[in-house]
């Protein structure tokens, strides 16, 4: 299956919360590739992608963070006008629910990179790959 790792982090929405996750991360020569946060006013989600997910969920465990390995897809769009609205109408024509998603940039190419979630990821990867939307494995989204 053509999925790539993504942690959830779940932090308190307090100030400096988010850094000390970061120098944690960094300190432990993790290196964040793609990212995004939801929040409340109490608690926040943070997703990322990460060069190293298992040793990131360990650490980020040993220091009291609750953490959580889920998989996600990365798919290459065409980063002109209309690019991603092309990939969305082949999941929505099929019936494929997206949970959510967010962008990263990848420097090797000229094409903009999505992460995307779904509630049913092999028959999103399915649908996708028949329809010719480029699927991206870890070494490409993670620049290895």
């Amino acid at each position: 299956m053509k999925t790539i790792s993504q942690v959830s982090i779940f932090i308190e929405n307090t100030k400096g919360r988010l850094a000390e996750v970061c120098g944690l991360l960094g300190n432990n020569n993790i290196n964040i590739k793609a990212l995004t946060i939801a929040e409340t006013p109490e608690f926040g989600i943070l997703r990322v992608v990460l060069n190293d997910t298992e040793k990131a969920k360990k650490i980020l465990k040993e220091n009291g963070f609750i953490a959580k390995i889920a998989p996600v897809v990365a798919v290459e769009v065409s980063d002109t006008p209309g690019g991603l609205a092309k990939a969305l109408k082949v999941l929505a024509d099929n019936d494929i629910n997206l949970e959510y998603m967010y962008g990263f940039v990848e420097k090797a190419s000229e094409k903009a990179l999505m992460v995307l979630k779904f509630d049913n990821v092999e028959k999103a990867i399915d649908v996708l790959q028949k329809n010719n939307v480029s699927i991206v494995d870890d070494k490409v989204a993670l620049g290895l």
